[in-house]
């Protein structure tokens, strides 16, 4: 299964929009999609999850990564509509504390 990947940035703001199967062989392509926007200096990145229907450890360490160094700088990453599977993972990972997650990706900010 593939994962594809596609990003929108407005402002400081970006969705991050997966979709597909998150694992060790295709996060490096979700990595490469947040490294970009950690080097446009965004400050807030949304991870749309609803179209992922299998998540690894590969995956999580990609998102946990992403959202440290967005933190050292003030900014914050969220994950947005994770379905069941994800889910699950981040309750027994214990991530769904660490994270902070969203039922639905929140709508661009007007201005």
């Amino acid at each position: 299964m593939e994962l594809n990947v596609s990003t929108s940035s407005q402002g400081g703001h970006a969705v991050v929009t997966a979709t597909g199967e998150l694992d060790l062989y295709t996060a490096p392509r979700l990595q490469n999609a947040l490294a970009v926007l950690l080097r446009e200096e965004v400050d807030r990145i949304v991870v749309d999850l609803s179209g992922v229907e299998f998540c690894d450890s590969t995956g999580m360490n990609v998102l946990l990564s992403a959202m440290k160094r967005l933190k050292e700088r003030g900014g914050s990453l969220e994950l947005a509509a994770p379905r069941p599977a994800v889910r699950r993972i981040l309750q027994v990972t214990g991530l769904d504390s660490v994270f902070t997650v969203v039922d639905a990706v929140p709508a661009p900010h007007a201005g």
